[in-house]
């Protein structure tokens, strides 16, 4: 692992591409809602509140581009696609665990907040 020495702390480029991926604005929501299992997009659509269609189509694409996504195409007819994770995108899943339990604990309460 290439790990940069810096005033103030290591710094590790593949980490920060990583944090930069996932933490993207609604990345992290689209992977999660995958997790369960695959989905068309006016299901992400309505499944994710507040998401933009040009929005997730924009992670969809990302996430594609990354290896973390696949776009399944049923020719039909009708023509149907379906989005699902990859074994890369699912190997994701211990840390979205990681991350819910720390939300859980640390963000689930005005009290949790002021500790």
């Amino acid at each position: 692992m290439a790990v940069v020495a810096q005033a103030g702390g290591d710094h590790d480029a593949r980490f920060q591409r990583a944090i930069e991926l996932i933490g993207k604005r609604w990345t992290g929501t689209v992977v999660r809602t995958l997790m369960s299992k695959p989905a068309r997009f006016n299901q992400l659509l309505t499944g994710i509140p507040g998401i933009s269609d040009r929005v997730l189509t924009e992670r969809l694409r990302e996430l594609e581009t990354e290896g973390l996504v696949e776009r399944l195409v049923d020719p039909g007819p009708p023509v149907r696609v379906s989005y699902r994770l990859t074994a890369r995108g699912r190997a994701l899943q211990p840390i979205f665990a990681s991350v819910t339990d720390w939300a859980d604990t640390w963000l689930g309460s005005a009290v949790a907040a002021a500790s």
